[in-house]
């Protein structure tokens, strides 16, 4: 009998981690949908932005308020997990506070998780009122409507739950201590549940060891539950900002890609030696000829669709739009909550039917439609605001490429260009015999 709650937690453990592992794996392989790109160069500058922007937080404390509010949530999910450490070994061999034999680090230890929980309480109902009393206006927008708002908040209900069951543990763990109980081994230093604790007064042993024990089964459950509930949550950046950053792209921010086909098209039309006619050479695959730009998902690289992954819904790229601002469509957060939405869809059609069964829908004009796409300046402004490294921008361009090389699309003012271009060399509408005429004058 004294096995069956070891027993129960290995269980609940191996549930709880077979399950996120299974939907782990489902983010991988959707991701693997995109088009490849090589994205292994400059590792050294790589592992740096990393650190730098996923682990130090560099962007996000560019705004200061929610910056350092983010980052003290940030530090304690990161420290306070080494209590969960703690939890996982004792639940498994049956032992309480198995890390005490630390003496004195342990009392640190155990009062630094006590006061980064006390300040991510804090933080969390910061963030919760700014989001629902104040509303401040980036969470106002019309993509952030039901289940974006509902998943904001409920992520805030879940870190409020799990720190306050941690202190609560603790706070009755100490009166379990100072009584003497069995089991209960004299460790730790408790700067916040210390002030709990009298709450739990007069109370018999038995009660308190039986409300200490809850809050620990509910503590570990739900750390479980939350760590599933990522797969269906934006909060899936906690995992992902990290190789989002590494894998981000080194150019330029002012630098846009070139088509590599539209690239070889051009020169073998500039090489007046070339044959456009001649066979491949046998060293050289003939490729097989694919469309230009993205209409859906798997016509994005997989660096992109990464990012939807990634995306955190700040709303910090449609603040810093113009076009947003002058009252446009667009908006570069629902670009890309757009093309995680679809890429779900996508996903979740390959589970149904072993592979990909068309469904008559694309992300072009079923997600995101050409008024939105052309509104777009290109600016970059939204990829500079973003906190870990995500680019709309690219998207927008991709699709745009689609509406002008495979359907002929673009809007007429572009077109006009376009043309002008072609025949006269420029943008305006003047021969070139008449371009110097307005010197005459």
């Amino acid at each position: 009998m004294q096995y069956i709650p070891n027993i129960l937690f290995v269980i609940a453990l191996a549930v709880g981690g077979g399950y996120f592992t299974l939907n782990i794996r489902k983010v991988i392989r959707n991701i693997r949908l995109g088009r490849e790109i090589d994205r292994t160069d400059n590792k050294g500058e790589r592992f740096g932005n990393m650190a730098r922007i996923a682990f130090g937080q560099s962007k996000m404390v560019r705004r200061p308020i929610s910056g350092l509010l983010h980052l003290v949530v940030y530090i304690g999910f990161v420290i306070i997990n080494i209590e969960v450490l703690e939890i996982v070994i004792d639940g498994i061999l049956g032992t309480h506070r198995i890390f005490a034999f630390l003496g004195g680090f342990y009392d640190f230890l155990i009062a630094s998780f006590e006061i980064l929980a006390f300040l991510v309480l804090i933080a969390v109902i910061v963030f919760w009122t700014r989001r629902n009393i104040i509303k401040l206006k980036r969470f106002l927008s019309p993509e952030m409507k039901g289940w974006p708002k509902n998943d904001g908040n409920l992520i805030l209900y879940f870190e409020v739950v799990l720190m306050t069951l941690f202190l609560c543990m603790n706070a009755v763990d100490l009166q379990l201590q100072n009584m003497g109980a069995e089991h209960y081994v004299k460790a730790g230093s408790y700067p916040i549940s210390q002030y709990i604790s009298p709450l739990f007064n007069g109370l018999s042993e038995g009660t308190l060891v039986l409300i200490e024990r809850s809050a620990w089964w509910l503590h570990i459950l739900g750390i479980l539950v939350f760590l599933n509930y990522l797969y269906f949550s934006k909060h899936l950046h906690i995992l992902l900002a990290f190789p989002n950053t590494y894998y981000g792209d080194l150019n330029a921010q002012g630098k846009l890609d070139n088509l590599e086909a539209v690239t070889k098209e051009v020169m073998l039309m500039m090489d007046p030696t070339a044959d456009p006619y001649a066979a491949p050479a046998e060293n050289e695959a003939e490729e097989v000829p694919v469309a230009f730009g993205a209409s859906d998902v798997t016509d994005l690289n997989w660096v992109q669709l990464l990012n939807s992954y990634t995306c955190t819904e700040c709303g910090r790229c449609t603040s810093e739009c113009p076009a947003n601002q002058t009252g446009k469509k667009l908006s570069p957060r629902k670009i890309m909550m757009d093309t995680r939405d679809r890429l779900t869809e996508v996903g979740e059609n390959i589970d149904k039917n072993g592979s990909f069964v068309d469904d008559g829908k694309k992300l072009l004009n079923d997600y995101i439609t050409p008024e939105e796409l052309w509104a777009c300046t290109s600016c970059n402004a939204c990829v500079e605001a973003c906190p870990v490294s995500i680019s709309p921008l690219s998207i927008i361009m991709d699709m745009r490429r689609y509406l002008v090389m495979e359907e002929s699309a673009a809007p007429m003012d572009l077109n006009n260009m376009m043309s002008n271009i072609e025949n006269n060399g420029a943008p305006w509408p003047f021969n070139q015999m008449d371009r110097l005429n307005w010197s005459k004058e």
